[in-house]
């Protein structure tokens, strides 16, 4: 009996014991999807200080663990686990992905990352999923009509077309306006390589993952001085960490000009010149096939051979292009995630020939190493574009101004058959008459441009093991290309024939020019180099958390490259190198330019619902002489997350709100489209014999300069709100309002005879104010298993005013001419008025509301009609939107894109070029012009027409932008989905205008590239 008390009273005092005894568990944690093992998740006890993490198998150990802890298992884009221990030995937990703790992450902001509703400045993100669907030819389409407050219009349909981005306007007169472009780390440059008009077409549109859009000064000012004008951060898809994942995606897209320029047919073009030319309707017509001219005193049209030719139908075509795209996602060993594609593009353009070729290939590489302390990110895109570039702009040109009643080609028998075949009315002298053959033109020039891009770069981000909230970053990117230009002509080529008649021949004997007639070589360079650090803590107490970045970044942009004209040679008879200045044999250019900074970032969350973020910034530019180089750029913005508050902590309202305010001050110096990269230095050019002080002899000229050029500074202040309502955030939106102020404004002046080496150039000139507002809104209408309905929206307004111009009124704008040999500008930067704004006279109009030719308002009263009486009307609109929806229903899903701006004037070049009665048939001429199928309210466009309001059209348009249909072989395939769609792009418009396109960026309408309707079939097939 004694024995068992007393092992009984061993096992009492071993109870405690028991009880406290502390244990090691160990674990696996996976994909709940894939089940395939995640590295870097975190694993903590609760309460408890210290944790673990998964390594590369998923594996993780926590030791010291007694009954009734709980286990808190979380990582970035999935949903936190919680596991209570009751002994253990082993658990094997699996995450599931939190989509909207993914939407909430922003990448890159700043040199750092950040949720959304942490930020304080005005960022508007956008996932792969919230993108413009259909085929898409480059990345800029993919964000037209997405954004509130940024406006992307491309100079046309061509298959790249150059995109005009502008952010809340822009800020600058003759600065960059284009916003910053960050993919995967590396800032690309402004200026374009040789061979290329849009720098997005550089990229595979499928490697896209987000965008990030930064608007405001507190946003973007840790990006320094190439921010000014907003920043937009591309960021590309990733690896997977489980198992290998397959995305093989084709679609093949058919395009058509579904609004051609109505001119007159053959039979409406020889009805016009018997009413109102009468006495020389003889010209029409080919008498005999030849293009010979009878008398132009005989008017008779009997027994000529009239034609019947729609030059627009002869260039244009029916175009066919494809896009093809393969990619692969893996976890290479185990540990790398992984990603790599490849991708083939043929896109024609509506104009034949003009043909353009892609080829990309990325791959993406993201180790975790050095147990979880050094993260690596590899990226590198290879691209190669190949095309024939037109002469759109003379093609175009031609196919509106040529004679309808004249044929495509020539009689073969006729003496005039000499450009190849093709038809061109000559003058008796054999020179030619009237507009030049499209055809010849598209057919009889080949210019095949080149340009092979490397982009890539390799990210350091180190977590000092003896100070775990402290990580070192380094970035080193390279933006490389290599571009190549040959421009030829082939035998007879209309364009390069010239009249020899120094053997006194009449009439004179032709001479051509074929081969080579242009050839350009370029590489550019543009180097990257950020290191900084970063710290990171999350506290208790008053401040809750400190996120700080400080450190240094270097750019370089390096171009070189030759240009070669050549010319006929009366030696050989062959085409030869132009002949240069003995100093510059090669025909090299070269230049150089080098930005460096200091930064410094630091955020402060208090009490978790009061965030603030301090930003300054040192930028040195080379653009400026060395006691002007540096700016120095601070911001700050501050956030109350109001949902946080004890009077919203509870609403069934609010998901979530959020106020921000934000101020800063960011600089510009990018002026090397107008002023070069050496604009304070005083520089000599070489000079040829024909252009030298010295008769014969080789020579240099002055370049001129500007050694008093600074930095032009923008303030802005942003107000905004953000809210989220709802469970299920069946309401989300923001609304900001902003102003700009800025200074010391970089623009071409004109300068005084003999004091600038030149008649304009670069100079700080004065001020201008932006404000605007913007909202955005989202709304889920129908959210069920089977049927969803969402549709967003967003709308714009901005307003700018010119303040001061060192007294100088007005400032031309050289992006305005009047394409009618006037030689004149439209539009001017003139003070108190908006930026790009025409100098126009208002027009009269008669008792029947026609236009009285040469007849103006005399505004000023003093009876006489001079530039007194001009008046200027703002060209760009100041409202703009874009509306969507999406739909699905089981398997079918759809949705639809719309974009367009309020307001806004398009100056209807087309109606000034071809829509008066003296076009068909000029003066003293004996060249026959086709003219626009309307009535006339012009005989003739002399005086000061061309500068008439009459002119000027309502931009206002509403396009439908983009409708797709999709449908989802979910169980198709085992292991496989499959997604079959049809897509329509430039659907239809809803506008006012009557020229080609309202929607045009520097608002005159000439030869403008059509846009074409396209219709699209293609499938997604992910396995």
């Amino acid at each position: 009996m004694k024995t068992i008390y007393k092992k009984l009273l061993f096992l009492f005092l071993l109870l405690p014991f028991s009880v406290l005894a502390q244990s090691t568990l160990t674990g696996t944690v996976a994909d709940l999807a894939t089940g395939q093992p995640i590295p870097g998740v975190n694993v903590n006890v609760q309460g408890a200080p210290g944790g673990s993490s998964t390594d590369f198998d998923g594996k993780f150990q926590l030791s010291n663990l007694k009954n009734g802890d709980k286990i808190l298992v979380s990582f970035i884009g999935y949903k936190t686990s919680t596991i209570v221990f009751s002994g253990q030995k082993t658990i094997s937990i699996s995450l599931e992905e939190d989509t909207n703790q993914l939407k909430e992450v922003v990448v890159q902001v700043g040199y750092g990352t950040v949720k959304k509703k942490d930020a304080t400045g005005a960022v508007t993100v956008l996932s792969a999923n919230q993108l413009n669907k259909g085929p898409v030819g480059s990345a800029d389409q993919l964000l037209v009509g997405r954004a509130s407050g940024v406006r992307i219009t491309t100079d046309g349909g061509m298959p790249d077309a150059n995109p005009n981005i502008r952010i809340r306007g822009g800020s600058s007169l003759s600065g960059n306006n284009n916003p910053l472009i960050i993919i995967d780390g590396v800032p690309i440059d402004n200026t374009n390589p040789a061979g290329i008009s849009n720098p997005l077409t550089l990229i595979n549109p499928n490697d896209i993952d987000s965008f990030t859009i930064l608007k405001d000064a507190s946003a973007t000012a840790i990006y320094g001085s190439r921010a000014s004008n907003g920043v937009i951060i591309v960021t590309t898809k990733r690896g997977v960490s489980g198992a290998p994942k397959f995305t093989f995606s084709s679609n093949i897209t058919v395009g058509k000009v579904n609004n051609p320029v109505d001119m007159m047919t053959g039979p409406q073009f020889t009805s016009f010149m018997q009413k109102y030319h009468p006495d020389y309707t003889n010209l029409l017509g080919v008498p005999d096939g030849t293009g010979a001219l009878d008398n132009p005193a005989t008017p008779q049209i009997e027994g000529r051979k009239l034609y019947n030719t729609d030059w627009q139908d002869l260039i244009y075509r029916t175009s066919f292009s494809s896009d093809n795209n393969f990619s692969a996602r893996a976890n290479l060993f185990g540990k790398i995630p992984f990603r790599a594609s490849v991708g083939y593009a043929k896109n024609e353009g509506v104009v034949r020939t003009n043909d353009l070729e892609r080829y990309t290939g990325s791959i993406k590489l993201s180790p975790v190493l050095l147990d979880n302390h050094l993260k690596i990110d590899v990226n590198a895109k290879g691209i190669s574009v190949k095309k024939n570039a037109i002469d759109a702009d003379a093609v175009i040109g031609s196919a509106l101004g040529m004679d309808p009643t004249k044929p495509a080609y020539a009689d073969p028998n006729s003496p005039n058959n000499i450009f190849g075949g093709y038809y061109q009315l000559l003058n008796t002298n054999k020179s030619i008459n009237g507009a030049q053959n499209p055809l010849a033109i598209l057919n009889q020039r080949s210019r095949p441009e080149e340009v092979q891009k490397l982009l890539g770069n390799i990210e350091l981000d180190y977590k000092m093991p003896f100070f775990e909230a402290l990580r070192a970053v380094v970035n080193g990117g390279i933006e490389a290309s290599k571009s190549k230009i040959r421009e030829s002509y082939s035998e007879n080529a209309l364009q390069t024939y010239q009249l020899d008649n120094s053997a006194g021949t009449t009439p004179p004997t032709y001479v051509f020019n074929p081969g080579l007639n242009y050839a350009e070589d370029q590489t550019v360079t543009n180097k990257t180099l950020d290191a900084y650090f970063v710290y990171n803590k999350s506290l208790t107490g008053f401040v809750t958390r400190v996120d700080a970045q400080a450190g240094y970044s270097y750019q370089n942009f390096k171009t070189d490259g030759t240009k070669e004209n050549y010319r006929y040679s009366t030696v050989n008879g062959l085409r030869e190198l132009t002949p240069n200045p003995a100093n510059n044999a090669n025909n090299r250019y070269y230049n150089e330019r080098n930005l460096q900074s200091f930064f410094g970032r630091a955020n402060f969350d208090l009490v978790d619902k009061y965030l603030f973020t301090f930003t300054l910034r040192a930028d040195g530019s080379s653009l400026f002489k060395e006691d002007k180089r540096w700016g120095y750029f601070p911001a700050a913005g501050v956030a109350w997350r109001m949902k946080d508050e004890s009077f919203l902590k509870d609403s069934k309202t609010f998901k979530d709100l959020k106020l921000r305010l934000g101020y800063g001050i960011t600089g510009q110096q990018d002026i090397t489209g107008v002023a070069g990269s050496y604009p304070y230095s005083a520089l000599f050019a070489p000079t040829g014999t024909s252009s030298t002080y010295i008769p014969g002899v080789n020579g240099y000229y002055a370049k001129p300069y500007n050694e008093d050029l600074t930095w032009e500074k923008t303030t802005t202040y942003n107000v905004g709100i953000d809210f989220d309502l709802f469970e299920k955030s069946i309401v989300t939106g923001s609304i900001d309002a902003y102003q700009k102020y800025t200074k010391d404004l970089l623009s071409v002046v004109s300068a005084a005879p003999g004091q600038a080496l030149t008649n304009e150039f670069v100079a700080n000139v004065g001020d201008m104010k932006n404000k605007g507002v913007e909202g955005n809104l989202n709304v889920k209408v129908i959210n069920s298993d089977d049927f969803n309905l969402a549709v967003n929206g967003n709308i714009a307004y901005n307003i700018g005013k010119i303040t001061d111009l060192n007294n100088r009124t007005t400032n031309v704008d050289n992006a305005s001419n009047i394409p009618v040999g006037t030689g004149q500008k439209i539009a001017y930067n003139t003070v108190g008025q908006q930026p790009y704004s025409a100098w126009v006279f208002q027009q009269v109009y008669d008792s029947n509301n026609k236009p009285v030719e040469n007849a103006f308002v005399d505004k000023n009263g003093d009876g006489v009609i001079d530039d007194g009486d001009r008046y200027y009307v703002a060209l760009r609109p100041n409202w703009t939107y874009g509306l969507g929806l999406t739909a699905s229903y089981k398997q079918f899903d759809l949705s639809t894109t719309f974009n367009g701006q309020i307001g806004g004037k398009v100056y209807n070049a087309r109606k000034l070029q071809s829509g008066f009665i003296d076009k068909a048939l000029p003066a003293n001429s004996t060249s026959l012009t086709n003219v626009l199928n309307t009535e006339f309210d012009f005989q003739t466009i002399n005086g000061n027409v061309p500068f008439s309001d009459y002119y000027l059209e309502d931009a206002s348009f509403l396009r439908c932008q983009n409708i797709t249909l999709g449908y989802n072989f979910d169980k198709a395939i085992k292991g496989a989905t499959l997604r079959l769609y049809a897509s329509a792009n430039n659907v239809f418009i809803v506008t006012n205008y009557t020229g080609v396109d309202p929607e045009n960026f520097n608002a005159i309408d000439n030869n403008f590239y059509p846009r074409s309707r396209t219709f699209s079939f293609g499938l997604n097939l992910d396995f």
